[in-house]
């Protein structure tokens, strides 16, 4: 199917639904393109070799969360992932506990004359908790866990990568609660009345955190992570994330590519209120190579095809004016 995929008007409503291209997200990343910097490898060894968290801030779309499937790529592990929301306790880092679900199920099985529901199957494990649990052998965590669990747990014991996405999104409260837990990697199930904890360090996981610094975080559970600030690509840098990325499409694209790089840059040293990040750079590379790529990718000169793309770029409502002002004297300065 020919772009454009939708049209202002069309002379009538189709019969059938209309087969469309498939879709994908633009910025999406392989595991095998992941250019780290070398402060990055570092911090990453460091938080290796002292068994502590990572912690990772730095601008959206710098990567901060796709470090850790790089790393467990590269390792061979699972990634298990906790989204934090604002309303998160820490106790939702380990496990869920439905009781409502368990009374409701006690309530059936007492009128039903049947036997009383076991609490361990109204826990649902989340990814700190699910990875301690996935670094023991099952023989010693089995009695504590749901039979859906049981069913997906090798038998023998592994190690995971845990991502803690976002953390400066949780209620303030929330680090310095996980305090213990993070640095002796266990956790207390008072329903169950026992404690799960890493048996062996060589499967303790890795834990992996970031945060882009919308608050501070307290100092006492700083204090217990490598630090690291992912900085932005210097102009080679991005260059080559960029070629490793869009493949054929970079390098088919001897002049298009430098030009398109410019204007990104020059964008970027301007007082936007929130300046174009890495993954919005690769989005609007696709979004132009989609919809101009049968005009040998040089169609993008002419303000039309730029200006209306720019929103891909800059999604401010109060920088898009600004940016089609930077546009207009760029596209002079060509000229």
């Amino acid at each position: 199917m020919n772009f454009p995929f939708y049209k202002k008007t069309v002379p009538q409503r189709p019969s059938e639904p209309v087969t469309l291209p498939p879709s994908r997200p633009t910025s999406e990343i392989k595991e095998e393109t992941y250019m780290p910097d070398d402060g990055l490898v570092d911090a990453v060894n460091v938080a290796l070799l002292l068994g502590q968290p990572l912690l990772l801030t730095g601008e959206p779309g710098t990567g901060k969360t796709h470090l850790a499937y790089h790393v467990a790529w590269q390792f061979g592990l699972e990634v298990l992932k906790f989204e934090t929301k604002s309303d998160h306790k820490a106790q939702d880092l380990f496990y869920i506990y439905d009781a409502l679900r368990h009374f409701h199920a006690v309530q059936v099985a007492q009128a039903r004359n049947q036997d009383t529901p076991n609490v361990k199957d109204f826990l649902d494990y989340t990814a700190l908790g699910k990875a301690i649990i996935l670094a023991n052998e099952l023989k010693t965590v089995k009695e504590f866990l749901p039979t859906t669990f049981i069913k997906e747990h090798p038998g023998k014991p592994q190690r995971s990568v845990v991502l803690i996405d976002e953390i400066d999104k949780a209620p303030r409260d929330f680090p310095n609660d996980i305090l213990n837990e993070v640095e002796h990697y266990h956790f207390h199930v008072p329903e169950l009345n026992t404690t799960i904890s890493v048996e062996d360090e060589q499967f303790k996981p890795i834990l992996i955190l970031t945060s882009n610094s919308e608050k501070h975080l307290p100092a006492a559970f700083l204090r217990r992570c490598v630090y690291y600030n992912i900085p932005f690509p210097k102009e080679e840098v991005l260059k080559q994330i960029v070629e490793s990325r869009l493949g054929d499409i970079a390098k088919n694209s001897s002049e298009f590519l430098p030009d398109a790089l410019a204007l990104f840059h020059k964008l970027r040293e301007q007082p936007l209120k929130e300046k174009p990040a890495t993954a919005k750079l690769l989005n609007w590379l696709m979004t132009l190579h989609k919809m101009f790529k049968d005009s040998n990718n040089t169609e993008y000169k002419y303000p039309d095809a730029l200006s209306r793309t720019l929103s891909t770029l800059v999604t401010n409502t109060d920088d898009q004016k600004l940016a089609e002002d930077i546009l207009k004297d760029w596209l002079n300065d060509k000229k």
